[in-house]
C-alpha cells in the first residue's frame, strides 16, 4: 500500500516541506462564498485514522476577499507547521482540499455535519484512503463545545467505580482547563484503619513526576546563564566520574536528564540503602554501563539525583531549597514537602498500601523514604498544589504574573530529546519520546507530555495536552495500580469529546498475560535445575559479609533450615534454598526466583557471591570481606615485626590501619586482611602471608605463593 505523506509515528525521519508552489485556486462566485463561509471557515483539529493509530491534523480555512479559499495544516507529531492547502472546495456540505507539494497528491473530501461542528469523510494519497474527522475548535466553536462540567457528568462515579475495581483505597484528582481548575477532588481514604478520608489537600508521593521539578530547575539556571544544556558536567562538577572514561568527559546536564546516559537503572543499588547522596554520587564510577553515552535511551534515577546536585553546586543551596525558592513558593504549592517526615507532619498525609500477590488482599506498607535519591522523585504533593503545577506548564513561563522560566526554557523541558521506552504503547499512543523530565506521547492524535511516578505504596500520573489548555494530575496510595493511567486517559476522552476506550479493560489483559507469563517462567526455570548435587562446603563457610564498591555490603547467614542460607541486602532478607551445586535460590522478597552464585579462590575458600541485581549488565559481584577485628590497631600489632626467611629479613610495620611488609630490593607490599592471621598481598594475586602464633604471640610467618610455601621465623 503507497504510503500517505504522514508518516507513520515510529519512522524517525523528518517530513520534508516541499517548497510552496503557486497552485491554482477554484473561483467560487463571491455571493457563493458568502454564502457558504459561515459554515466551512475556522479553526479545525482532528485526526486521520491509519491503521493500528491516530495521526493528528490541525487545519484552518478561510475565503479571501474574493471569495477564493485558502488553508493551512498542521501535523504536530510529524513536527509539520503551515502546509500550504491546494484545491480548497466549499459546495454545499461538501468540503475538500489537497497538501500542497507533497508526492501523491493528498486529499481530503468531506462532509459538513449539519450543526457545522465536524467535517468527516477520506484522506486520499497515491491510491490509499484512510477515513478522517475534525471537530470545530475555537470561538467559532464555542456554542457548539459542551462545558468542562458537562464533559465530567458521571465523573465521580465513574472513579469510584475504577477504585473498586483495581482495589484502590484512595485516589485524588486535579483537572485545569484553559488556566482554570475545573476539578480539584479526593475519592476513598487516605487511611483506612482510622477512616480517614482524602481530600484535596492529603499528600501523596508523586515519585519520579518529581523529575519535571528538577529539569525546571536545570532550565531556570540556564535563563541565569549558570548552565548550559550541553556543556560537559565536568566543567560545573569536577569530581563527576563515571566506570566509562569517554562518558565521563562527554555528559552532560542534557543528558543527565533524557536518560542516555549509558547506565541500566541499576535501582538496586540505592533502593533500600543507607547510602547518602554524596556515597551515591562517589559511587557511579564503579557502575558499569550497558551502552555507549547517547546511544540508548535507560530510565535512570541515578543521573536525576546527578542533576540535582549540579543544580545545587550552581545556585548555592541544596537541590531542595533551591527548588522549594525557585519554583514551589513562586507557585503557591504551600504544603508540598521533600521526604516523609515532613509530609507526617502536616498530619494530612496518605497511608501507603499494596496488594498482597498472594491473597489479593489490601495491606498497609511501610513509608519508602528516598531523600538521598531526591531530584529523582521525593517530592510528596496534593492535587491542590499540583493543580498550580499543571497551570504553570501549559503556561508561558509565568503563573498569576510571577516569572519563574523564560518561555523558551519551559519549551525546551517539553521538546523532544530522545526516543523512549516505556510498556505503555498502543495504537492510541503509538510512539514514547523523551523531553527534559517529561515523555512526549501523542494520545489519539493529540500531543500530549506527561510523567507518571510510582514509589513504595503510591502511585501517580501528571498529564498535560497543551494545544487544548488542558491537563490532569491523579495520586493514588497504592502500590504499582495502573489507575492513575486509566483515569487520566479517560479525561483525555472526555475533553477531547472522543469514544471512550475502555483502559481498564487492556490493563487487565496485559496483567492477566504478565501473570502467565510469569508462570510459564518459574516452570522453565525449574527445567534448568541440575538434581542430585550439593554445595562444595559445609553451609557454615558461606557466612560471611560480602562487599561491592558501588552495591555495598551483602550478608549471608545460616538460616537454621538444612540446605538453606538467610540473605540481607538493603532491608531485603530473603531465605536462600540449595538449587545445585554452589547455587541458590532465592525464595521471597522482591528478588524472588533469583539464583545467586557462590564462588571459590585458589585456596578452596569461598570468596564471592554473585547475584543479578541489574539484568542490563554483568552480575553484580561481592567479594568477601574479612572481620572488622582485624583493622584493629590491637590487633595488627601483634604481627609487627622482623621475620627471617633464608638470608633475606622481611619488616612487617604498621601505617595508619594496614599493615606492610618490606623486602630488601622489593616494592613495599600493603598487607590486605583476609580471614584468621592471613592477609593477602595487595595487588598480588595468590601470594599471601599467614602469620603463626603461640600464646598470643606471632612466633613467624608462612608466605604462601604460586610456586611454593615458605616459612619464616620471627627474630
Amino acid at each position: 500500500m503507497p504510503a500517505p505523506c504522514v508518516r507513520p509515528p515510529h519512522s524517525r525521519r523528518a517530513l520534508v516541506r516541499a517548497a510552496l508552489l503557486a497552485a491554482p485556486f477554484l473561483l467560487l462566485a463571491a455571493g457563493s462564498a458568502a454564502a457558504e463561509a459561515p459554515g466551512a471557515a475556522g479553526h479545525w483539529e482532528g485526526a486521520i485514522q491509519i491503521p493500528g493509530q491516530e495521526l493528528g491534523v490541525i487545519v484552518d480555512l478561510a475565503p479571501d476577499q474574493d471569495g477564493a479559499w485558502t488553508g493551512e495544516i498542521d501535523i504536530p507529531l510529524q513536527g509539520a507547521k503551515d502546509l500550504a492547502l491546494a484545491d480548497v472546495t466549499v459546495q454545499g456540505n461538501e468540503v475538500g482540499f489537497s497538501i500542497a507539494g507533497i508526492p501523491g497528491t493528498p486529499t481530503f473530501q468531506g462532509t459538513l455535519s449539519a450543526d457545522g461542528q465536524s467535517i468527516a469523510g477520506q484522506f486520499v494519497q497515491a491510491g490509499a484512503n484512510f477515513p478522517f474527522k475534525l471537530v470545530r475548535k475555537g470561538d467559532a466553536a464555542l456554542a457548539g463545545r459542551k462545558s468542562p462540567e458537562e464533559l465530567l457528568a458521571g465523573f465521580d462515579a465513574f472513579v469510584e467505580a475504577q477504585m473498586k475495581e483495581w482495589k484502590v483505597p484512595g485516589v485524588a484528582v486535579a483537572i485545569v482547563k484553559d488556566g482554570r481548575v475545573v476539578l480539584e477532588r479526593g475519592y476513598g481514604q487516605r487511611d483506612t484503619k482510622a477512616g480517614l478520608p482524602v481530600d484535596a489537600n492529603t499528600l501523596f508521593a508523586i515519585g519520579s513526576s518529581t523529575k519535571a521539578f528538577t529539569a525546571l530547575g536545570l532550565a531556570i539556571l540556564v535563563d541565569e546563564g549558570k548552565l548550559e544544556w550541553d556543556k560537559p558536567v565536568v566543567n560545573y562538577l569536577p569530581d563527576f566520574q563515571l566506570q566509562d572514561e569517554t562518558a565521563t568527559k562527554l555528559m552532560t546536564p542534557r543528558d543527565l536528564t533524557t536518560h542516555r546516559s549509558g547506565l541500566p537503572r541499576h535501582d538496586l543499588m540505592w533502593y533500600g540503602s543507607g547510602f547518602t547522596r554524596e556515597e551515591m554520587y562517589g559511587r557511579l564510577q564503579y557502575l558499569q554501563p550497558s551502552a555507549s553515552v547517547r546511544n540508548r535511551f535507560q530510565y535512570q534515577n541515578l543521573m536525576y539525583m546527578t542533576a540535582g546536585i549540579l543544580a545545587g553546586k550552581l545556585s548555592g543551596a541544596s537541590w531542595e531549597t533551591f527548588t522549594r525558592e525557585r519554583i514551589l513558593v513562586p507557585l503557591g504549592m504551600e504544603s508540598t514537602v521533600f521526604s516523609v517526615p515532613d509530609a507526617a507532619k502536616t498530619g494530612n498525609v496518605s497511608k501507603p498500601y499494596e496488594v498482597k500477590k498472594e491473597t489479593e488482599e489490601l495491606a498497609e506498607m511501610a513509608y519508602r523514604d528516598i531523600q538521598a535519591l531526591g531530584p529523582a522523585g521525593t517530592i510528596f504533593s496534593s492535587v491542590h498544589d499540583m493543580a498550580q503545577w499543571l497551570k504553570f506548564q501549559l503556561g508561558d513561563g509565568t503563573l498569576d504574573g510571577t516569572a519563574i522560566v523564560s518561555a523558551t526554557q519551559l519549551a525546551e523541558t517539553h521538546k523532544p530529546q530522545m526516543v523512549g521506552e516505556t510498556p505503555f504503547v498502543f495504537a492510541e499512543k503509538p510512539i514514547v519520546l523523551y523531553g527534559l523530565g517529561w515523555f512526549v506521547q501523542p494520545y489519539r492524535g493529540h500531543a500530549r507530555i506527561h510523567h507518571g511516578g510510582n514509589i513504595d505504596g503510591f502511585s501517580a500520573m501528571v498529564s498535560l495536552m497543551p494545544e487544548e489548555g488542558a491537563g490532569a494530575v491523579i495520586l493514588t496510595n497504592l502500590n504499582g495500580t495502573p489507575l492513575s493511567m486509566i483515569l487520566a486517559d479517560a479525561i483525555h476522552d472526555r475533553f477531547l469529546e472522543l469514544e471512550p476506550i475502555d483502559w481498564s479493560a487492556r490493563f487487565k489483559a496485559r496483567r492477566e498475560q504478565g501473570k502467565a507469563m510469569e508462570k510459564e517462567s518459574v516452570k522453565a526455570q525449574a527445567g534448568e535445575r541440575r538434581a542430585g548435587t550439593r554445595p562444595s562446603h559445609p553451609l557454615a563457610d558461606y557466612a560471611a559479609e560480602y562487599e561491592h564498591p558501588a552495591y555495598g555490603v551483602l550478608t549471608i547467614t545460616a538460616s537454621g533450615r538444612p540446605e538453606a542460607l538467610a540473605m540481607s541486602y538493603n532491608g531485603f532478607k530473603p531465605l536462600l534454598e540449595h538449587w545445585h551445586y554452589d547455587v541458590f535460590r532465592v525464595t521471597d522478597s522482591e528478588l524472588k526466583g533469583a539464583l545467586i552464585a557462590f564462588g571459590g579462590n585458589l585456596k578452596g575458600d569461598i570468596e564471592t557471591v554473585t547475584v543479578p541485581l541489574e539484568t542490563s549488565v554483568d552480575p553484580i559481584v561481592f567479594t568477601r570481606k574479612p572481620p572488622a577485628s582485624m583493622n584493629e590497631a590491637a590487633f595488627l600489632d601483634r604481627f609487627v615485626g622482623e621475620y627471617s626467611l633464608g638470608p633475606q629479613t622481611i619488616t612487617v610495620a604498621r601505617r595508619g590501619s594496614a599493615l606492610v611488609a618490606s623486602i630488601p630490593g622489593q616494592p613495599t607490599y600493603e598487607l590486605v586482611p583476609y580471614k584468621g592471621t592471613e592477609f593477602n598481598l595487595k595487588g598480588m594475586k595468590g601470594f599471601s602471608v599467614r602469620f603463626v602464633e603461640k600464646d598470643g604471640k606471632a612466633t613467624g610467618a608462612t608466605f604462601i605463593q604460586p610456586d611454593g610455601v615458605y616459612e619464616a621465623k620471627r627474630k
